[in-house]
């Protein structure tokens, strides 16, 4: 089985989802399940956030037309239904449903031509960055795949591959913890630091630092975030020292 890790960076009003998103830096989406098949696609996403930043997210969910990972830029026509399932103060769980038509085109049925049946989805959508981690069989052709994607996406989002490895390489480790940092996040957590990002007080504030690296804001956070998340884990889970040897925990 291979593993495959890859962000769309949205420009705004191209996905409405990432438009709320940005106007509640603190909210968060992951999907708890997504499933597809030829005709259909379903999915249960978990919202974190403010009361606020849900109400927002909810209602976008709810009014969006062809929100469910439809990648026209257009109405297609797709017949969408989303359900609340949960909801609390801080928490937010819905249920979609998408019935796609012959010029809907999403992540999912894309990967599923190219990649085969099976495939599992994992998603994280902050802000405009909305990160895919998939699970296929090693057997379809990685490169169609996003030949085809890019087609689909436009000049509406940009793609970056995080990572594409074989997923017997971590069967040993913690299944929430990353394989390793992507080059442009190792890039962005060294000019962070030669930058006074991680001094007290802070020399540079993040919107400074993206600006001097000439990229978005909402993708330097990204990258910096998981480079932390990355460095956070190892180092907890006794992997990693300033030395080069393991910890004893």
């Amino acid at each position: 089985m291979r593993e495959l890790v890859f962000a769309l960076e949205y420009e705004p009003g191209c996905n409405e989802v990432a438009d709320t998103l940005v106007d509640h830096p603190d909210a968060r989406v992951r999907s708890l399940s997504l499933h597809v098949t030829a005709e259909r696609l379903w999915r249960v996403d978990h919202a974190t956030g403010t009361t606020a930043a849900l109400d927002a997210i909810e209602d976008t969910f709810l009014t969006s037309d062809y929100y469910a990972d439809c990648l026209a830029t257009e109405d297609c026509g797709a017949t969408q239904t989303t359900r609340v399932l949960d909801r609390t103060d801080d928490t937010l769980v819905l249920y979609s449903d998408w019935v796609r038509t012959p010029t809907c085109a999403s992540v999912p049925h894309i990967a599923r031509d190219h990649l085969g049946d099976g495939v599992l989805f994992e998603t994280r959508h902050e802000g405009r960055h909305y990160t895919w981690r998939l699970i296929h069989s090693g057997e379809g052709s990685v490169t169609a795949f996003f030949d085809d994607l890019e087609t689909a996406v436009g000049e509406c989002a940009t793609m970056e591959l995080l990572r594409t490895a074989d997923t017997t390489a971590s069967a040993g480790g913690d299944a929430g913890m990353p394989g390793s940092m992507s080059p442009e996040q190792e890039a962005a957590l060294r000019a962070a630091v030669e930058h006074g990002y991680y001094e007290s007080p802070r020399d540079v504030d993040v919107g400074e630092l993206a600006e001097h690296l000439g990229v978005p804001r909402s993708t330097l956070t990204y990258r910096l975030r998981r480079a932390e998340e990355y460095l956070t884990k190892r180092h907890v889970a006794g992997e990693w020292t300033t030395e080069g040897s393991p910890v004893s925990l």
